[in-house]
């Protein structure tokens, strides 16, 4: 379905350069350097810029909120898609204050919703039904259905990006979308279900051990040897299926994806699974404080920029986080370099920039001879 390269590292070294050259000390603004390093690859520049920033916030039901996995009713969804219409919600707050466009797709909500044009332009309707069906009894969706659902999200990241957009993040809204995540992360990552499982809207000791108990029954139903397309649509929900798809066409594009929560993540670990390139493009924004999150992250080999003990989902951390994906780029478009500052570069420096040079050519040397053995042995 979709066309994923790895980002091209002809411009590697040439960006390390530039970075290092910053009137600063070699790596003194730490992750923010590799951000700049990261984004310059994806768009193949040494001066990127970052145009139309997007936040496409999914949302759907979820059948196994049926089963009392969390404290919240399914018609909360509903309510809280009305609230981002009217402009109440934390994402809307958030984006509002760093310039990022909201748009709020209805990926099959079991409530109606006002798909008014002209009243509200920021709703768009991709449903593809009244939620999905409880995973303690069935697959959640069809094979068909989780393929179809990505191939909407992705439709919306090619109108988005035929806007100008250059940068997007996704957020999701769903009653009950963690016990999702979590059948997810435990399938895909190979992660016991325990460590997996987390409080999600505000589950206290009795629900946790209740909703660990139902994941464990809905995982001891299905097959355990799934592939990523089949544990999506066994375990996940439409708001998720279209976040994976969009993810890939946004790397299809050679969009920088903006990656949010414990939610967001399980998406991006169903695209991993299909496309593993997917995540050169990814920057995550925070560590959730679900508890499977970090986790998630390490295993996708992605470190976070903040860790602010977030659990709302929505895109929030994305929102919050982009400031700094801002100063990652203008500093390394604006910042003075030794040269034209006029000011000495210390010995240790240059001694560090000169062997870090050789360790990456000698890395590039390794990595071309082992893509080489790889492509053999496939």
């Amino acid at each position: 379905m979709f066309n994923i390269q790895s980002t091209q590292k002809n411009l590697a070294a040439e960006l390390q350069e530039k970075i290092d050259q910053k009137t600063k000390p070699l790596g003194a603004l730490g992750q923010l350097e590799k951000v700049a390093w990261q984004i310059g690859l994806i768009q193949q520049s040494l001066t990127p810029t970052l145009n139309k920033p997007h936040m496409l916030v999914f949302a759907g039901d979820h059948g196994i909120t049926k089963e009392g996995v969390s404290p919240y009713p399914q018609e909360v969804t509903q309510q809280m898609v009305l609230n981002f219409l009217h402009g109440g919600a934390a994402i809307n707050v958030l984006c509002r204050q760093h310039g990022i466009e909201l748009q709020v797709v209805d990926a099959g909500i079991a409530g109606e919703l006002p798909h008014n044009q002209q009243q509200y332009p920021q709703l768009i309707n991709a449903s593809m039904g009244p939620g999905t069906e409880s995973f303690l009894h069935k697959s959640a969706m069809t094979l068909e259905q989780a393929q179809q659902a990505m191939s909407r999200g992705a439709d919306q990241v090619v109108r988005v990006a035929g806007n100008g957009c250059n940068v997007i993040g996704f957020g999701e809204m769903g009653i009950g979308n963690t016990s999702s995540a979590a059948l997810l992360m435990h399938r895909l990552a190979g992660i016991s279900l325990v460590e997996c499982v987390g409080k999600g809207t505000g589950l206290d000791e009795k629900g946790m051990l209740r909703k660990l108990s139902v994941l464990q029954q809905a995982a001891n139903l299905h097959e355990k040897n799934q592939g990523p397309l089949r544990a999506l649509a066994t375990f996940g929900g439409f708001e998720i299926a279209m976040i994976c798809g969009a993810m890939l066409k946004a790397a299809e594009l050679k969009l920088t994806i903006l990656v949010d929560g414990f939610i967001a993540t399980s998406a991006l670990l169903v695209a991993h699974g299909l496309y593993p390139e997917v995540v050169d493009y990814c920057i995550a924004s925070h560590q959730s404080d679900e508890q499977g999150h970090r986790k998630m992250l390490e295993f996708l080999g992605i470190e976070p920029l903040l860790k602010l003990d977030l659990r709302l989902g929505e895109g929030s951390g994305v929102a919050v986080a982009y400031p700094l994906i801002q100063s990652s780029v203008a500093f390394l478009n604006e910042m003075a370099s030794f040269a034209d500052a006029g000011v000495s570069q210390s010995d240790e420096d240059e001694l560090e920039s000169e062997t870090q040079d050789v360790v990456e050519i000698n890395d590039s040397s390794s990595n071309n001879n082992n893509s080489r053995h790889n492509n053999r042995n496939a």
